[in-house]
Order: structure tokens, then C-alpha cells, then sequence
């Protein structure tokens, strides 16, 4: 019997995210297609008994769990160090950089390690993570550099930004994701969206005021003439460091509910709002793969996005692209193209009628059944 194990660490936290998602709907896929004589195991750090049912639970079909001697934060320093775990050896994927990533033998021992990175925000974007993130993350591609068979990423502008600061040679493997499993609109979508008062029409955005998610901009668009008089609803926190998107919003001189926060959405409010929107906004300036664009697509929802590459890559023509600002202080320009762009959907039914056919078009292209097989060719091909 031939077993695949996979790191499972990133499904213990309870914070909403991206890599949660990602780790999580990928192991499912990868258990899910597991060819004739292969398994799936699952390795965790030291968790309680507790824990560990429940993760068996969300994962239908693992072999087991490998609940390894050290608790999470110890485990995420002895892995930096190299350091050798029981437990942790023979076929791995990590769907992370959090991997027993040291010297091993593939040839003879037949040990492998395939780790994933998501984006490259710890070079570009580091005033966006903690400091302690940035100094793990960049340890670790280091250590992927020295001692990793395969590194995955989500994207062909990934892996083009990344070889910049990282040599990784012809290791790289681009995998991208999809929308979750569960997204998907639930038999009250009336009585979800009478709960989250939504507008007849308005336009959706995802993420907080970080700068790199360029909501800032978004908020002060929504402000010009051109946005016709749209509401903004954010699905994310208000709050970021000590400012807040309805503060940015009043700044511009708008009033309460041109510009409301959801906070965290479950699937089914997600999918709600996702499907009764207008327009998709996204004007992030650095993304590795760009999930909420892909989430949209999947409701036939008209998308409008910033020129970041990896954005461009997974859209594929089935959206409306607007320029990023060319340097710090163009803010103000990216707003009016941004206040433009919501302005041609909102107006012209044509375009709107077609982007939200190419949405739902583009929304065939993405399968986690499909990652989870080329996940498995990887490890055959290594």
C-alpha cells in the first residue's frame, strides 16, 4: 500500500481564511482520489483527543491521523530548525510551507516533500504580516530551496514573481484551487437576505482596509459620480490596525449605508451575497490565486478586478480589469478608474449581461477534484 501524507496542521486553527479552505477542501479531493493502492494519511501536531476526532470527521475516508510529540508552535520552530520528528517521514504534502522540510533520500528511502506557497506577500507586500510570519515564511522557502522535491503554487505569476527571490530551478508545479464545496445558496437565500438587509442592488467587495487590499481606493470610488450612487458591502472585518472601512467611507463624506461591513460570512450568507450582487469589486494589488473572484464566478456574478497578474491569469477574459496605481500616491487615480469601472457595468446591460455569461463560463475551469489528481501526478512523476 502506497501512502500519500498529507499535513493537516492548518485545519486546527478557527480563523476564517484562505489556506483553511485551501487545506482543507484539497485533502478531502486528494482522499477522494486516491488510486487503486494508495492512501491517505493525515499528519498533526499535538492536539487533544478532541481535536483529533473532529478533524477525522472532517476528513470522510483518511486512513488515519499521526499525531505528532510537539504542539503546534513547537512544531512550527523544530521544522524551521530541520529537525528530525518521529512520524514524519516517507511520501509528504504539505498544502502549506509547514513541512518536515530536512535532507532525505528519494532514491532509495523513497521520501518525498511537496510544499505549497500561496503568494509571494512576504518579498512584495512584508508591512502586511506580522513580522514573526515574514521571518518564518522566508526561513522556510529557504529551506523548500534546499530540501523540497516539488514546490506548488497557485498560479504562473506566482511562480514567475517567486523565482525572483527564490531559486527553486524546475521544481515548481502550478496548482490552483476552486470555490469551496460548501459554497453554495441555501434553500432561506430569502430569509438570509432579509437577516443581512441587502440592498435591491449594490456592489460587493472582500477583504479589509490593509493597503495591499486596495479597499481604501474602492471606498473613495464609491464616493464619485461615476459609481452611481451604488452601496459598497465588505464581507470581512471592519477593522484594520486602528482605522475602518465605514471610517474611511464617512472620511469621504458618504453617508451610513452607502458603505456597510458584514464582518465574517458563513458559506451559505456568502453565497447569498455573492449571488444577489451587482458587480464583484476586487482591486487587490498583490494576490497569489484570488479565491473570492473564482467564489463569484461560480454565481455568474459580474467581476470587476485590479491588473495584478495572478488576477489576470485566473479570470482569463471573463471579467473587466483596471489598473493598478504606478506608484504609492496614485491613489486618487485608482479610485476614479475603479468609480469607472462599476459605472460601465452598472449602465451598460450589454457588458453587464456578458461578463456575467463569461463569469459563469470561467467557473467551469476550476475543480478541487481536478487539483487533488494533479496532486497525486506530482507525487508519481517525483
Amino acid at each position: 500500500m502506497t501512502t500519500l501524507r498529507v499535513v493537516v496542521d492548518e485545519l486546527i486553527g478557527d480563523a476564517p481564511g484562505g489556506s483553511l479552505r485551501y487545506a482543507e477542501e484539497l485533502t478531502r479531493q486528494i482522499i477522494a482520489t486516491a488510486p487503486p493502492g494508495c492512501e491517505v494519511e493525515g499528519i498533526v501536531s499535538n492536539v487533544p483527543q478532541e481535536t483529533l476526532d473532529d478533524l477525522t470527521a472532517r476528513l470522510p475516508g483518511i486512513a488515519r491521523l499521526v499525531r505528532l510529540p510537539l504542539a503546534r508552535r513547537e512544531l512550527i520552530m523544530a521544522w524551521q530548525s530541520g529537525l528530525a520528528l518521529p512520524g514524519a517521514g516517507g511520501m509528504i504534502h504539505a498544502p502549506t510551507l509547514l513541512a518536515p522540510l530536512r535532507k532525505h533520500d528519494r532514491v532509495n528511502d523513497g521520501d518525498q516533500i511537496a510544499v505549497t506557497i500561496h503568494d509571494v506577500v512576504p518579498w512584495t507586500y512584508p508591512e502586511s504580516l506580522s513580522s514573526t510570519t515574514v521571518i518564518w515564511q522566508k526561513a522556510m522557502a529557504k529551506r523548500a530551496r534546499k530540501h523540497a522535491d516539488a514546490v506548488v503554487v497557485p498560479t504562473h505569476a506566482v511562480a514567475d514573481r517567486l523565482a525572483e527571490f527564490v531559486d527553486l530551478g524546475d521544481r515548481v508545479r502550478v496548482i490552483g484551487g476552486a470555490p469551496a464545496t460548501t459554497l453554495r445558496l441555501p434553500a432561506d437565500a430569502d430569509e438570509r437576505a432579509a437577516r443581512l438587509g441587502l440592498p435591491g442592488r449594490y456592489a460587493l467587495t472582500l477583504g479589509s482596509i490593509m493597503p495591499r487590499k486596495g479597499l481604501v481606493p474602492l471606498i473613495r470610488g464609491i464616493a464619485r459620480p461615476e459609481a452611481q450612487s451604488i452601496p459598497l458591502l465588505i464581507a470581512g472585518p471592519d477593522r484594520y490596525g486602528e482605522g475602518s472601512a465605514t471610517g474611511v467611507a464617512a472620511a469621504a463624506g458618504l453617508p451610513e449605508d452607502r458603505v456597510r461591513a458584514l464582518g465574517y460570512l458563513d458559506d451559505a450568507d456568502l453565497a447569498v451575497v455573492l449571488d444577489r450582487a451587482t458587480v464583484f469589486v476586487y482591486p487587490s494589488l498583490a494576490e497569489g490565486f484570488g479565491l473570492p473572484i473564482v467564489e463569484a464566478f461560480k454565481f455568474g456574478t459580474p467581476v470587476i478586478h485590479s491588473d495584478d497578474p495572478a488576477l489576470v491569469e485566473v479570470a482569463a477574459g471573463a471579467s473587466l480589469i483596471v489598473e493598478r496605481p504606478s506608484r504609492p500616491d496614485d491613489t486618487d487615480g485608482y479610485a476614479e478608474r475603479l468609480a469607472e469601472a462599476i459605472g460601465r457595468v452598472l449602465t451598460d446591460d450589454t457588458l453587464r449581461s456578458r461578463l456575467s455569461i463569461l463569469s459563469a463560463d470561467r467557473a467551469r475551469a476550476f475543480s478541487w477534484r481536478d487539483s487533488a489528481e494533479r496532486v497525486w501526478q506530482l507525487h508519481a512523476d517525483l
